[in-house]
């Protein structure tokens, strides 16, 4: 089994070139990064993590474009992914040539994990309509597709709209996007319609959601895709339990701090479990 890790990198943690290179050196397989443009101040729209405030690193973090484009020039092997970019929030002809630049940059090893988002207020500010961001999100994935695979590429859409065009540079090759959220038929219709696996975040509920992942993929006459668990705190057990249900990559939290905080973490992962 692969494992990756992940941190919410901002301007106060271990820089995410330096994280990718101690990460690669060790043999984790992946590093991904999250997005968030902003944070509005004042807004209903209560903390995915159950706290009271929201945790300051949400406002604090890099864009993960760019700070993958660093470590990209810095590693060799290791896959660098997002985790997770919001595409309802970006525009698509410009977020398609960030990436294509990216996995060029990266030599083809670039991961694009999307999700629909979940601060109401932040999408406002982007013009996204709330009730509709998981219709948006797909859209600007397709019209990516089209500028990353057509030499001349067009999009006609709801949401996104663009003439016959050229758009270089193409990725390497295929960026495999992954659809982070929780299970329900929305989601993985949408898995089995355009993406490339799911990115069950925590990854609690696996075995019981994989049957109707597998439905979905079968429905869309396509092969199942694969499952890779995101932000997981690691034990023997629970990384066993995801083996025995054939899942070969699992991505592992580690803490949003410095060097100090950050390395021993990852000492202790690549000592317990790779």
């Amino acid at each position: 089994m692969r494992l990756g890790v992940t941190m919410f990198a901002t301007d106060l943690t271990m820089a995410p070139h330096e994280l990718a290179r101690e990460a690669e050196a060790r043999g984790f397989a992946s590093l991904y990064l999250p997005e968030h443009t902003h944070i509005p101040v004042s807004r209903a729209t209560p903390p995915p993590t159950g706290d009271d405030t929201l945790p300051g690193e949400y406002g604090r973090t890099l864009d993960p474009l760019v700070a993958l484009a660093a470590a990209a020039v810095v590693t060799d092997r290791i896959t660098l992914g997002t985790g997770i970019l919001l595409p309802a929030q970006r525009d698509p002809i410009v977020t398609a040539k960030a990436v294509a630049t990216l996995d060029r940059l990266a030599g083809g090893r670039v991961a694009l994990g999307v999700g629909y988002g979940w601060n109401a207020e932040e999408g406002a500010d982007h013009g996204v309509p709330w009730k509709r961001r998981r219709a948006m999100a797909r859209e600007h994935v397709l019209a990516m597709r089209e500028l990353w695979t057509r030499d001349e590429a067009s999009f006609t859409g709801e949401f996104v709209s663009f003439e016959p065009s050229w758009s270089w540079p193409k990725p390497r090759g295929r960026v495999p996007v992954l659809l982070g959220g929780a299970p329900g038929p929305t989601l993985f219709a949408h898995v089995a319609e355009y993406g490339d696996g799911w990115l069950p975040i925590g990854g609690a509920g696996v075995r019981e959601a994989l049957p109707r992942l597998r439905r979905a993929c079968a429905d869309a006459g396509r092969p199942m895709v694969p499952v890779v668990p995101f932000g997981t705190l690691p034990s023997a057990a629970k990384l066993d339990h995801y083996a025995s249900l054939g899942i070969e990559e699992v991505v592992l939290r580690v803490p949003a701090g410095g060097r100090d905080t950050v390395l021993p973490r990852l000492d202790e992962y690549a000592s317990s479990y790779l």
